[in-house]
């Protein structure tokens, strides 16, 4: 018998819908396929660094812009294990610093991840064009220097099938 394709799973998590979007699949994944997931939520502390080098930031900005970022990715840590918890599913998760793409990939690095979820907006994505530049930029990095397989989340029904799951 062939063991499952997905046994480790890490989904990239930033708060946003489409990245909640992938949180739900996880959690679907793991109600069906029984895998381990990850959701790992990143600080973007390289672009605040970045900010502060070309002096749009000053450094008490920076640690209280980085401060505010780090309690919202805990926030939506502790949303995203309560949405498993309430379909059964136990998943860990776990706030990191850095610069997104590269801690993504050490994470999935990390835990042997067969898999890293990313979302993907559905085409009605309300991100402006710059955002989903900088997204894109980021997804890009990931699907191009990850050691596993990388799958984007565009199921435009994910929170229908989330509740009947």
């Amino acid at each position: 018998m062939i063991k499952s394709l997905f046994q480790n799973v890490v989904v990239a998590y930033n708060g946003s819908k489409s990245s909640l979007s992938a949180v739900m699949y996880a959690v679907l994944m793991a109600k069906c396929y029984k895998c381990h997931i990850k959701v790992v939520y990143v600080v973007d502390s390289a672009t605040i660094k970045q900010l502060m080098l070309t002096k749009f930031v000053i450094k008490d900005e920076a640690a209280s812009f980085e401060a505010n970022l780090e309690a919202d990715g805990r926030r939506n840590l502790d949303f995203a294990a309560g949405l498993a918890k309430s379909k059964g599913v136990k998943i860990e998760t776990e706030l990191r610093k850095g610069a997104v793409w590269s801690e993504i990939i050490n994470a999935a690095d990390e835990c042997k991840a067969d898999l890293i979820l990313l979302g993907g907006t559905t085409g009605g994505g309300q991100l402006s064009s710059q955002s989903r530049d900088v997204v894109s930029a980021q997804d890009s990095e990931i699907i191009g220097s990850a050691h596993c397989s990388v799958m984007v989340v565009r199921q435009p029904y994910i929170e229908q099938l989330f509740k009947i799951g």
